[in-house]
Formats: structure tokens, C-alpha cells, sequence
């Protein structure tokens, strides 16, 4: 179950390049930036599952949903659309609530795959997998409202490098 940890590196790996640029050289890195750019490395990758795992995504849905194969596309679409609101200054605070209603819009359907065991990144381990999901899950809408509120490690914007 490598996902969850793929999906961590690429959020966080930005933002901490960034505060190590800062902290030690001479250059001062926009660390609001940086936690953008790893959310959008996030939707990048989720929707690249979406067109490469398509199969794997399918199966992750009820049996009900009408027209499989056009949700789990249209979502990656989404997917793309809101990496690129992020990476625009004008949409990104826009973008990131989109992504907050993402993550909360979407985990019913990480707790139908897990109980069903069907389907991509470890929801054939069953309900078990939900306690490594979920937090996932919460994880990603933390940041993504610390970007918006510019709170935390993103609260100061541009940091200056020590001298």
C-alpha cells in the first residue's frame, strides 16, 4: 500500500524544499507557493489514476451509478481542472475549497470500495483500510484550508532565509 505514501511525498516535498531554502541559503521561497505546488502534485496524480487505472477506478463505484466509465473521467478532468486553479493566483483559493468539497464529496466512495474490497491503493484490505484513508483524507483537507487561511507553515508567505 505505497499510494497513500506517494500521495504525503508529493504534497509535502514542495513545502519542505521550500523552509529548507529558507533556513539554509540565501534565497527566500515562497512557502505559500510551495504548499500550493504540493497540492497540485496531489490532483495531478490523483487524476493520472483516474486515466490509467480507469479499470481499477470503475470498480471502486456502485454498481448503480450510472455511466462508470464517464464519472471516473469526468472526475479526473476535475482533477486537472482544480491542479490548475491552484496554480493560477486569482482561482486558487477557489480551487483549494473545491478540493476541500473533493476530498469530503469523494470518501464515500473510499468507504463503499473498502467494504466491498474492491478496487485501487488498498481497499481490497476491507474497513481496515478506512483507518488509513480517512486520515489521509482529513490530512489533505487540513492543508488545503491552511493554504486558503494561510495559517501554519504557510502564515507567512515569503520567509526570509537566516543570515
Amino acid at each position: 500500500m505505497i499510494t497513500p505514501i506517494i500521495i504525503l511525498t508529493l504534497l509535502i516535498i514542495p513545502s519542505l524544499i521550500a523552509l529548507l531554502l529558507n533556513r539554509y541559503s540565501q534565497t527566500a521561497v515562497n512557502v505559500l507557493n510551495a504548499g500550493y505546488l504540493g497540492l497540485v502534485n496531489c490532483f495531478l496524480f490523483f487524476a493520472l489514476g483516474h486515466f490509467v487505472k480507469t479499470d481499477g477506478m470503475i470498480a471502486m463505484l456502485p454498481s448503480w451509478m450510472p455511466a462508470p466509465y464517464w464519472v471516473v473521467i469526468a472526475s479526473g478532468i476535475l482533477e486537472i481542472i482544480v491542479a490548475l486553479g491552484l496554480l493560477n493566483k486569482q482561482f486558487r483559493r477557489k480551487a483549494a475549497w473545491l478540493a476541500i468539497a473533493i476530498f469530503i464529496g469523494f470518501l464515500p466512495v473510499n468507504f463503499y470500495a473498502a467494504f466491498n474490497h474492491t478496487g485501487l491503493g488498498g481497499h481490497q484490505w476491507g474497513p481496515v483500510y478506512l483507518f488509513i484513508r480517512v486520515p489521509l483524507q482529513l490530512i489533505l483537507v487540513g492543508w488545503s484550508y491552511l493554504l486558503i487561511a494561510e495559517k501554519g507553515i504557510f502564515r507567512k508567505g515569503i520567509q526570509q532565509p537566516n543570515k
